[in-house]
C-alpha cells in the first residue's frame, strides 16, 4: 500500500477467495486504508484460475506490447483486448466480430 501511495494511486478493492487462512488483522489493515474486500463466489473453485488466466493474457497480449499514456488509455486498451481475445472464443457466431 505504501508503494501505491508513493505513486499517487489508491486501491479501492481487493478481490480474494474465502480461504480461512486470510487473517482478521489483514481485514483491519485494509479497512483502515479504506480498501473494500470483495469475496469470490461461494463454491466457485474455478473463479481464481479464470481470473488468473485473464490477467496473464492481458499482460502478455496487451501490456507487454503497448505504451499506455494514462488511465483512460489503459481502460480503452483493456476493453479492446477483452473484445478481441475473449468475446470471439465464447460468443455465438452471430455476435462475433469479423476478424478477417
Amino acid at each position: 500500500m505504501m508503494d501505491l501511495d508513493d505513486a499517487g494511486c489508491r486501491a479501492r478493492f481487493l478481490i480474494r477467495d474465502r480461504d480461512g487462512k486470510f487473517p482478521a488483522l489483514m481485514e483491519e489493515i485494509l479497512a483502515e486504508a479504506h480498501i473494500k474486500t470483495v469475496l469470490t463466489g461461494i463454491r466457485m473453485p474455478r473463479m481464481n484460475s479464470i481470473m488468473e488466466r485473464w490477467v496473464q493474457s492481458c499482460r502478455h497480449e496487451l501490456l507487454d506490447r503497448c505504451q499506455l499514456w494514462n488511465e483512460h488509455h489503459l481502460r480503452h486498451a483493456l476493453r479492446e483486448c477483452y473484445n478481441v481475445i475473449f468475446i470471439p472464443a465464447r460468443a455465438p457466431k452471430r455476435l462475433r466480430r469479423n476478424h478477417s
